[in-house]
C-alpha cells in the first residue's frame, strides 16, 4: 500500500494552496476533506484532484451535516438535526439525507461525514448542540438511521460520529481535550446506544478526540486500542472503516504522534492533519505493521467501490428547488408558553441577541412586512417585542450561550415591553435561560425557518414540534 493513502488532507477554500493540494494528490493521498467554496469551485477542485492522483479512485469528503449550505454560500442550508428531532419525522430525515447525497455527488463529493449521533444532553456543549437529533437515544437512532438510508439512496457514503459520544461534554475538541465522565454501563445505555444500533448501516465510524476514563483512562478515543480495537471492532463487531476526527484540532497535541497512535489503534484514515506533507514523511520513516496497512488498503478499496455504485446526478437535477425546508419548518417549530400574535397594521419591535455571525434577519422581517406588519428595531420601549436569538455552534469558539452582558440586555428589554416573545433561531438553551413567558424554537436560522417563525406570529399555522432536549 502507498502509505500516503492513509492521509486524507483537509482543503479550506480561500486558505489552502491548490498547488499544495494537487501535489498531495500526486503523492498518493487517499482523499481530501473539503471546507467551504462555491458549487463551481468544489466541482472544479474535485475534478482536478482526481485527475492528479495516481489512484484509480480517491475519496472526496465533507462535513455536510446540514446540507451543503452550512459551507457553500450558493447552496441551501437544510434543517438542522435538532429541528428534525423536534419534528420527529423519519420521512423528513430520509429526505434530508437524499438531498444532501445528490447535491454532494453532483459536485464530486462522495462521502458525507454525517450523521452526528451524539446526544444533545449538555446545555453548555459548545460544539454538538443543533448538530444532534436530540437527547433521547431512541429518537437519535430512529432519525439518524433514516438519514443514513437517504444518503445511501443518493449514493453517498456516511460516517457515524463522534465515537463513543461527544454530547455530554462542555469542551470543544477543536480547542482542548474533552473528558466524558460516565460508567461503561451508562455509556452503553446512553451514548453508545445509537452507535450499537446503527453500525450495520455504517460505512465509517469517526473516532472522537475525547478522553473516556471508563473505557481508557490514558488515551483519547481516536488513538485508543481499547476503544477502537477492543470495544468498537471486537465487542461491537464493526468491520468497516474507522476514521479519526480532524487531526488539526488542538485536543491531541503532537499530530504526528497522534496520527501514528491512531493508525496503530486500527484507524484506517488519518483525517485533515495541519501539516500533511510532514505527516506523510513521518509515516514513511516508521515501521508500520504490514497487516494494518493491508487492512487499511482493503477498507479504502471497498469504500471507493461503494461510492461509485450510484451514478452522480447533474447539478441542475440535484439542486432543483424543493419545498422540503418549508415542510420541515412547519413540523419542527416548537412553542413553549404564550405566542405573541400580530395583525396587519401593528408594529413589532425586535432585538438581536448573540448575532456574532451577522446572520440576516431579512427573511423573518420581510415576511412580516409583506403581511402589513411594521417592523422596527427596539429603541427602549415597545408594545410588542421579539427577541431574536442567533447564537449557534461554531468550531474553535468554545462558547454557545449568551454572555452575562447579553442576557442582562435582553432581560432589561423584556421589562420594557408590554408583550414579548423570545425566538431562538439556533441554540435552544439560549432562549431557555431568558425569563420570558413565551418562547419559539426554530433550531435553524435558515430562510425557510425564519419565514415559518413569522407565519406563526401571524397566525397562519400552529407550531407542532416537541422539544427534543431538556431546558
Amino acid at each position: 500500500m502507498n502509505i500516503n493513502r492513509l492521509v486524507h488532507p483537509g482543503f479550506w477554500f480561500g486558505k489552502t494552496s491548490e498547488e499544495d493540494a494537487l501535489k498531495l494528490a500526486r503523492l498518493g493521498a487517499g482523499g481530501f476533506c473539503l471546507y467551504g467554496g462555491t458549487r463551481a469551485e468544489v466541482s472544479a477542485l474535485t475534478r482536478a484532484l482526481r485527475a492528479a492522483s495516481p489512484h484509480k479512485k480517491i475519496l472526496i469528503s465533507a462535513d455536510y451535516e446540514d446540507g451543503l449550505g452550512r459551507w457553500l454560500p450558493d447552496a441551501e442550508l437544510l434543517p438542522s438535526n435538532l429541528a428534525l428531532g423536534a419534528a420527529g419525522d423519519e420521512e423528513l430525515a430520509f429526505e434530508k439525507g437524499l438531498l444532501t447525497a445528490r447535491q454532494a455527488k453532483s459536485l464530486g463529493v462522495d462521502w458525507v461525514f454525517a450523521p452526528v449521533v451524539d446526544l444533545a444532553d449538555h446545555p453548555d456543549n459548545p460544539i454538538v448542540n443543533t448538530r444532534s437529533f436530540g437527547a433521547d437515544p431512541a429518537l437519535v437512532t430512529r432519525l439518524a438511521g433514516a438519514f443514513m438510508d437517504g444518503l445511501a439512496r443518493g449514493g453517498a457514503l456516511n460516517s457515524l460520529k463522534h465515537f463513543p459520544g461527544h454530547g455530554n461534554t462542555a469542551t470543544d475538541s477543536h480547542l482542548a481535550l474533552p473528558v466524558l465522565l460516565a460508567t461503561k454501563q451508562h455509556l452503553l445505555e446512553r451514548e453508545l446506544a445509537p452507535f450499537c444500533a446503527l453500525l450495520p448501516k455504517a460505512d465509517c465510524v469517526m473516532a472522537g478526540h475525547l478522553l473516556v476514563p471508563a473505557l481508557d483512562d490514558q488515551r483519547p478515543a481516536s488513538t485508543s486500542p481499547k476503544i477502537i480495537g477492543e470495544l468498537l471492532q471486537t465487542e461491537m463487531g464493526f468491520s468497516n472503516c474507522v476514521s479519526t476526527d480532524a487531526l488539526m484540532m488542538k485536543a491531541l497535541g503532537d499530530e504526528k504522534q497522534a496520527a501514528l497512535a491512531a493508525f496503530l489503534a486500527d484507524a484506517h484514515i488519518l483525517l485533515a492533519p495541519e501539516k500533511p506533507f510532514e505527516l506523510m514523511e513521518f509515516l514513511h520513516a516508521q515501521k508500520l505493521p504490514e497487516d494494518k496497512l493491508r487492512r487499511a488498503e482493503q477498507i479504502q478499496n471497498l469504500l471507493c467501490a461503494r461510492a461509485d455504485e450510484i451514478p452522480s446526478p447533474t447539478q441542475a437535477a440535484a439542486f432543483e428547488s424543493t419545498d422540503f425546508s418549508a415542510r420541515a419548518a412547519r413540523k419542527a417549530l416548537t412553542l413553549s408558553g404564550a405566542l405573541l400574535t400580530l395583525k396587519p397594521g401593528e408594529t413589532l419591535h425586535y432585538l438581536d441577541a448573540g448575532n456574532d455571525e451577522n446572520l440576516s434577519s431579512a427573511p423573518f422581517l420581510n415576511t412580516l412586512a409583506a403581511h402589513g406588519v411594521r417592523v422596527e428595531k427596539f429603541n427602549g420601549t415597545a408594545d410588542k417585542l421579539a427577541v431574536l436569538c442567533w447564537r449557534r455552534y461554531q468550531a474553535f469558539k468554545g462558547k454557545i450561550g449568551l454572555s452575562e452582558e447579553e442576557t442582562a440586555q435582553v432581560t432589561a428589554a423584556l421589562r420594557r415591553a408590554k408583550q414579548h416573545l423570545v425566538i431562538s433561531f439556533a441554540n435552544p438553551w439560549t432562549a431557555g435561560g431568558i425569563p420570558a413567558g413565551g418562547k419559539l424554537f426554530t433550531f435553524s436560522p435558515s430562510p425557510a425557518f425564519q419565514q415559518a417563525a413569522a407565519e406563526c406570529l401571524l397566525g397562519l399555522f400552529t407550531p407542532q414540534g416537541k422539544l427534543p432536549v431538556s431546558l
